[in-house]
């Protein structure tokens, strides 16, 4: 999807009620070529009002009690990694910072509440570099000097004061550019850029971007002449099912192709992220709603065969454990998480 779009106008795909096959543990059944999904989007407080009607209110009022209870249901998923979306956004830091003021959360630390409580379980950050500057703007948001050096000491005081944390696993780059074909020298000059500094603040951490325009790519020598230019460790596709560009179940053909690319470059790693939410009315302007667990195993299931690792965006806001203190409260949000845990516990 075009995530930079889907921040700035909010919402997701429509889907106005749940399917009415409803989906039963004792209908699942092992499949080993499946992937399950090991990882999530994460963030404290979304970008787009709008888009996030459904969650902002609840996650600006959770507790690091229930910011420690959202990083235990989602271990029991048995989730590995999480991808925290921005560290800043609109002038503001979602940590104690001397580069901009705090969100007035009700947690005064949300960022080293998760990362505590994600050493205590095994899980790995990804940690945002961004959004240091207006994310709508996304040229001058790659391109800009100001915002460059502001995203520098970002990044040096987000490395002081967190990546002690076992759990501090790699950096995540969340400006994007439309793929359009092949990878552009913006992206590039951006991409390289962060990794310079990240590999000298945490010289063993790993990095990872997520681009959109998936299905436009064309995957061919040149596409991966691009990709041994790119100094990343991980590439998690966008498969832009959730924005409707495309529909799941055809995805799979863009991830083979990439795949292929992929191998000739012999660098990056290939992950997929897919989209598991829908849009309350029309697509983009109208706030988020969860998708169904049932669309999401045909994505896996689709891209599967063709990446190493599956991702999902995302769980903050669309996903929750029914009872847990860390609850949305949401029947749709609390039926993804039931549906699919029922599934992860019909492959072991």
């Amino acid at each position: 999807m075009d995530r930079r779009r889907f921040l700035q106008l909010g919402g997701l795909a429509a889907t106005a009620a749940l399917m009415s096959s409803d989906l039963k543990a004792m209908d699942f059944k092992h499949n080993p070529k499946i992937k399950p999904v090991v990882g999530s989007w994460f963030e404290f407080y979304h970008h787009s009002r709008v888009g996030a009607k459904y969650w902002n209110p609840i996650l600006y009022k959770y507790t690091d009690e229930q910011w420690r209870a959202m990083i235990k249901d989602i271990h029991e998923l048995g989730m590995e990694y999480l991808v925290l979306l921005s560290v800043a956004d609109n002038g503001k830091t979602f940590y104690p910072s001397n580069l901009q003021p705090r969100y007035d959360m009700a947690s005064p630390d949300p960022l080293e509440t998760v990362l505590s409580a994600a050493d205590e379980y095994g899980i790995k950050f990804f940690i945002s570099n961004d959004y240091w500057g207006d994310f709508r703007e996304v040229d001058k948001m790659m391109t800009s000097r100001e915002i460059a050096a502001l995203r520098a000491k970002g990044m040096e005081e987000v490395a002081t004061k967190y990546s002690h944390h076992k759990s501090f696993y790699g950096w995540y780059y969340p400006n994007e550019t439309n793929l359009t074909e092949t990878m552009d020298e913006m992206t590039i000059a951006y991409v390289n850029g962060s990794s310079k500094l990240a590999h000298e603040l945490t010289p063993h951490c790993k990095t990872m971007i997520a681009p959109y325009g998936t299905r436009t790519v064309k995957a061919d020598d040149y596409y991966a002449k691009q990709l041994e230019r790119l100094d990343v460790d991980i590439i998690a596709y966008q498969d832009e099912v959730g924005v409707q560009k495309s529909k799941a179940g055809e995805v799979g053909k863009y991830f083979e192709a990439l795949s292929r690319a992929h191998n000739k470059a012999g660098r990056a790693k290939i992950w997929a992220d897919l989209e598991i939410f829908d849009f309350e009315g029309k697509v983009y302007t109208s706030p988020a709603i969860p998708s169904t667990f049932d669309r999401l195993l045909v994505q896996m299931e689709d891209v599967s065969p063709f990446v190493e690792k599956i991702l999902i965006y995302q769980y903050s806001g669309l996903m929750s454990k029914p009872g847990s203190i860390a609850t949305l409260g949401q029947p749709k949000a609390d039926k993804f998480y039931t549906d699919y845990a029922a599934w992860l516990k019909a492959q072991k």
